[in-house]
């Protein structure tokens, strides 16, 4: 027997973008119920990304920059605060929840949706950790926001998209499709083989046999996950790294060579270790062999939930040991495993997941084909749009996506780092469908971008400030009985509108936000040229 839930506003994904859009869309009037798969809001941001990415923090606008201040008072300031940790992120993201009265809905996952004359009118969603059909509930509401990582909403509801990489000359790009750089990479002559120099003893595991297809060709190859990790070395709140389930020494061979290579002094020459409060570190992917489980998420974007939980046990216990394999195997010099074992699982985060973050970071999913899609083009500030919901301003980043031979050599593949000239605004047409596909749902997460726009995109501040932009969309489309796509020709008047002015020799880009909703509600930011924190 079915539960029945009717709201004016259906927020689907409990990530920074779904928070931000429940609550926005709650405080404009309207009854909102926010669906979230697991058993915690926030997703990557209370989930380990602790030291947050961004390149231009002057972007960092509207309900994202209230978040970052509301952070700061959590550690006692009065200003922003991009460096936190896990638990503090989640308490600050309940409290927009709280504040609202939203209504959430826990541990449920989109399995159908109805469509009647391009809308959908309902959606029916099952137990995530017991799907039965008795526990199922559907959801009737008038506007649908898209805000998961994996855009699950959009593809039930016929809605086009798109995954991979494209090829460069589609849509006359540089950075797109296969990129053979020099980040992230392999030095010369580590030997790809299980015995060095003898090919018929096979590849170390993790590499592909696939011949290198040509520079800036498009493929359906996905750019790799991570998980952005909380650990502590603080002896009193500190639970040592155990051996994980399914625990291979043979998988980090790889490793051992780079070690014997470039012998760093430091874990810190194969991770990125950003300090964070109360002794507390946000690790992230660095260099070519380290968090970052290469081609082992192919399988995830069109994957069922059955085979999107294995992808992620898979990558649990890569990561977990790695972790596990630095600090305690025998090829790992004395130091470096000494430092390793310095730190542990913090005993005060992910109480209820073995102190083990609930959130895979997924870099990049599907993509919706929608009204207008963002290109590097927009990223470099040569297309600019006239109707810009969010601010951009990372760079165009990729991590590698396959590990491959070349010449003999073992090298990655996939990886950009390409700087933007300044923020730029993100079109509200690359958030809605295409008119002739669905009138009622808005995607700010999985939205209409390249590959490689979406790399500058995809920061969760951005997520932020779209969620919040859609959610105000959903609302005028409401009130002017209109669809989604309709809205688009007030938005430069009534959502957000853009100036660009030249000074001196730097780009200065000036936006009033002005909300038909929040009549009061006026304020000018300037955005000047600079660059940040690039990991990503």
């Amino acid at each position: 027997m079915h539960s029945l839930l009717y709201k004016y506003i259906c927020v689907y994904g409990g990530t920074s973008a779904g928070v931000m859009a429940a609550y926005k869309a709650k405080k404009l009037g309207k009854s909102v119920a926010l669906i979230e798969s697991g058993r915690h809001l926030g997703g990557v941001t209370s989930g380990g990304l602790g030291f947050t990415d961004y390149g231009d923090k002057s972007a960092i606008i509207g309900l994202a920059k209230d978040f970052y201040h509301r952070i700061g008072v959590k550690y006692g300031k009065t200003t922003e605060t991009y460096t936190f940790e896990p638990h503090v992120a989640e308490v600050v993201y309940n409290s927009y929840i709280t504040e609202a009265n939203v209504s959430v809905l826990f541990d449920y996952r989109i399995i159908s949706a109805k469509i009647v004359d391009k809308k959908v009118e309902s959606i029916v969603v099952e137990k995530s950790s017991d799907s039965q059909i008795s526990t199922n509930v559907v959801i009737t509401a008038k506007m649908f926001i898209d805000c998961s990582y994996e855009g699950d909403l959009m593809s039930r509801a016929n809605i086009s998209y798109t995954f991979g990489r494209e090829s460069n000359s589609l849509y006359n790009e540089t950075h797109n499709g296969v990129q053979m750089l020099s980040g992230h990479q392999f030095p010369d002559n580590i030997n790809p083989y299980v015995i060095p120099g003898n090919k018929s003893s096979g590849l170390l595991w993790g590499i592909s046999d696939e011949t290198l297809a040509r520079q800036g060709s498009g493929d359906k190859k996905i750019q790799s996950f991570n998980y952005r990790i909380c650990l502590t070395n603080n002896k009193t709140n500190r639970i040592d790294i155990a051996k994980p389930d399914n625990y291979n020494p043979h998988h980090f061979q790889l490793l051992i060579r780079l070690i014997e290579k470039l012998k760093p002094k430091s874990i810190r020459g194969f991770v990125i270790q950003s300090p964070m409060p109360n002794q507390k570190t946000d690790i992230n992917n660095y260099g070519p062999f380290s968090t970052d489980a290469i081609a082992m998420n192919y399988e995830y974007p069109d994957g069922s939930y059955e085979t999107r939980k294995t992808i992620v046990k898979q990558h649990e216990d890569y990561t977990k040991g790695f972790l596990y394999f630095v600090g305690h195997d025998p090829q790992v010099p004395q130091h470096l495993r000494d430092e390793m074992l310095s730190w542990g699982y913090p005993k005060d985060e992910y109480k209820d997941n073995n102190h083990w973050t609930h959130q895979l970071y997924i870099r990049e999913s599907r993509r919706m084909s929608g009204q207008y899609l963002m290109t590097e083009r927009n990223a470099m500030g040569k297309d600019l749009v006239s109707d810009g919901i969010a601010m951009a301003s990372y760079t165009m980043d990729s991590h590698n996506a396959q590990r491959v031979v070349v010449n003999g050599m073992v090298k990655n593949e996939g990886n950009v780092e390409s700087p933007v000239p300044h923020p730029y605004p993100v079109s509200y047409g690359s958030v809605v469908p295409k008119s002739s596909e669905c009138h009622n749902v808005l995607v700010p997460v999985c939205l209409s971008a390249t590959h490689i726009a979406y790399g500058s995109i995809r920061m969760e501040y951005t997520f932020m400030e779209l969620g919040e932009a859609s959610a105000v969309a959903a609302v005028m489309a409401l009130e002017a009985n209109t669809s989604v796509q309709e809205v688009d020709t007030k938005l430069k008047k009534l959502v957000v509108s853009f100036g660009y002015n030249e000074v001196l020799d730097e780009t200065v880009l000036d936006i009033q936000v002005v909300h038909e909703f929040d009549h009061k509600l006026k304020a000018q930011h300037s955005f000047i040229v600079g660059t940040d924190r690039q990991f990503g």
